[in-house]
């Protein structure tokens, strides 16, 4: 009797003790989703500032984190990149986004999210055009393919798209990149801040100054590039 009264008490213990932990993890994932969108709030209002600061020519202009769905606070905590859609656009009464495109990277150095929110003193900013990003796609694509002409990389650039085999045009590979392991490396000095790393299903970007490697991966090389190129 004693036994029959205590094995259903045990057992709604552990059926509350698992309510509770469940709730305590919805909670627990909620109190992550609302900070991540804070964090996204922080860094559109923090990257609009620098904005206006570095460019006061930008006038009228749209600006839109590309990066922070499906983030996690703990994929946020170490050297990292977020990056920024701006258009401009002409002020008008029923105005269109149909001006100069633009991309800002925000280079994240590790610590730069602490107790008290984001730290923008650990981060750096890379606002690039349409030509820029084609250089960079260009020196990308040739690090890991082998191919070295660059009239030809650029031109089936805007008709195409990088992909984890290699650069697309209508659905069919035209350049293909190396097939590597998951701890090898292919690098080229891009420019007198980074150098840039092949490595398969991702494009690395090696800061100099920070001595950060920041990898983006494959579907937010595409986002970038049909933000630049996609009508």
């Amino acid at each position: 009797m004693v036994a029959s009264m205590l094995i259903p008490q045990k057992v709604e213990a552990q059926k509350n003790a698992g309510a509770v932990g469940a709730v305590a993890g919805l909670v627990a994932i909620g109190v992550g989703i609302a900070a991540v969108q804070q964090m996204k709030e922080s860094a559109e209002l923090t990257a609009t500032e620098w904005i206006l600061d570095k460019h006061p020519e930008l006038t009228s202009f749209s600006l839109k984190t590309l990066d922070f769905n499906g983030k996690k606070l703990k994929d946020m905590s170490s050297a990292s990149v977020l990056t920024f859609n701006l258009q401009e656009f002409t002020p008008v009464s029923r105005p269109e986004l149909n001006g100069k495109k633009q991309v800002l990277f925000c280079f994240t150095s590790a610590g730069w999210i602490t107790d008290y929110g984001i730290d923008f003193d650990k981060v750096r900013w890379y606002l690039i055009d349409e030509n820029e990003w084609l250089n960079m796609m260009t020196a990308y694509v040739k690090v890991a393919s082998g191919v070295t002409d660059d009239a030809m990389i650029k031109e089936q650039l805007k008709k195409g798209k990088v992909v984890n085999k290699g650069l697309r045009v209508k659905g069919k590979v035209s350049i293909p990149f190396y097939k590597l392991e998951g701890d090898m490396y292919v690098v080229t000095d891009y420019s007198e801040n980074m150098k840039f790393l092949y490595n398969e299903r991702s494009f690395g970007i090696f800061l100099k100054d920070t001595r950060d490697l920041v990898q983006i991966k494959r579907s937010s090389l595409i986002d970038i590039h049909e933000f630049f190129f996609k009508d």
